[in-house]
C-alpha cells in the first residue's frame, strides 16, 4: 500500500536563493497547521508514519519533499544515491557554518500560507536530522510559534567549529534569540550519545535560555520520531505542540 495514498498532494513555489524553486507537498488533517520537514534520504515510510500520529492527534500535517524518495521504507542505500545529490544542491548547506540554509525562505513561505489559511496563535515546524535545524530557520519569522529540533545534523561535523553550528546566519540567530526572548519556547529532542548532534544543544540553549526545552533522551539512536522512534519523543512533541497552537 502506498503510504501517502491518503493524503493530498500539491506543489508550492517560493523564493529560493533569488530563483524560484517548486516543491511537493502532501496534506492530512484537520486543525492547527504543522510543516514536518523529513530528514535524509527522503520523505520516507517512517516520515509519513510520523505525520499519521499527528493527524490522529487533531492536526493539519503538511509533509513537503525536498529531496530524494518517497514513501519508501528508510535505507542505506538510498542515503547513498541521495546525498551527493544535496551535496551539490544551492537549496541546502552542508558545510559552511553561520549561514542559513537557503531553502529556509521557501519553508517560511510555505508556513506563511498555510497560517493565512487556518489562522489561529501560528503554525509548527519540525525538522529533523540534515534538516534538524530548519525550525529554527522558520522560526525567525512570526507565522512560526512552535519550532522542534530533532536530532540536528549539520552542518556536517568533521571540520573545526561545526559541531556546535545552529545552520542559522548570525541575522537569524539574533532574530530567535529576540522571539525568544519575547516567549516562543524552542523543543530540541536527541539522544544523548548521538555524535551527529554535536554541541548544538548547548549552543542552543545559550542562545535562547530557558526557552530551550531540551529532551535528552538515553542510548546511542538517532532518529528520535522515525526509524528509533522514542515515544518520550513523541509524547514530548504533542505537548509542546498542544500548549502552542491550540491556545
Amino acid at each position: 500500500m502506498d503510504v501517502l495514498e491518503t493524503w493530498t498532494r500539491s506543489e508550492h513555489t517560493a523564493d529560493v536563493a533569488g530563483r524560484p524553486a517548486t516543491h511537493p507537498v502532501w496534506r492530512k488533517g484537520v486543525g492547527p497547521g504543522v510543516v514536518v520537514v523529513h530528514e535524509m534520504p527522503g520523505l520516507t515510510a517512517g516520515v509519513v508514519r510520523f505525520g499519521e500520529e499527528l493527524v490522529a492527534a487533531g492536526y493539519t500535517v503538511l509533509l513537503p519533499h525536498l529531496f530524494g524518495p518517497v514513501g519508501r521504507e528508510f535505507s542505506n542505500v538510498d542515503v547513498v544515491r541521495t546525498l551527493p545529490r544535496v551535496c551539490i544542491s544551492r537549496e541546502f548547506t552542508k558545510i559552511a557554518s553561520g549561514v542559513t540554509t537557503p531553502v529556509a525562505g521557501w519553508l517560511r513561505s510555505l508556513a506563511r500560507d498555510l497560517h493565512d489559511e487556518l489562522g489561529g496563535p501560528g503554525v509548527g515546524a519540525l525538522g529533523m536530522c540534515f534538516t534538524g535545524g530548519f525550525a529554527l530557520a522558520m522560526m525567525v519569522d512570526e507565522t512560526t510559534v512552535a519550532p522542534v529540533v530533532c536530532q540536528p545534523s549539520t552542518p556536517f561535523i568533521g571540520l573545526p567549529g561545526r559541531a556546535a553550528d545552529l545552520n542559522l546566519s548570525p541575522a537569524d540567530a539574533e532574530a530567535v534569540r529576540r522571539r525568544a526572548a519575547d516567549g516562543c519556547a524552542v523543543l530540541g529532542v536527541r539522544y544523548t550519545s548521538d555524535p551527529l548532534v554535536g554541541t548544538r544543544f548547548d549552543t542552543l540553549a545559550s542562545l535562547v535560555g530557558d526557552r530551550f526545552i531540551r529532551v535528552d533522551l538515553p542510548g546511542r539512536g538517532h532518529s528520535t520520531v522515525t526509524e528509533q522512534r522514542s515515544q518520550a519523543a513523541v509524547d514530548a512533541v504533542l505537548e509542546f505542540f498542544g500548549q502552542r497552537l491550540h491556545g
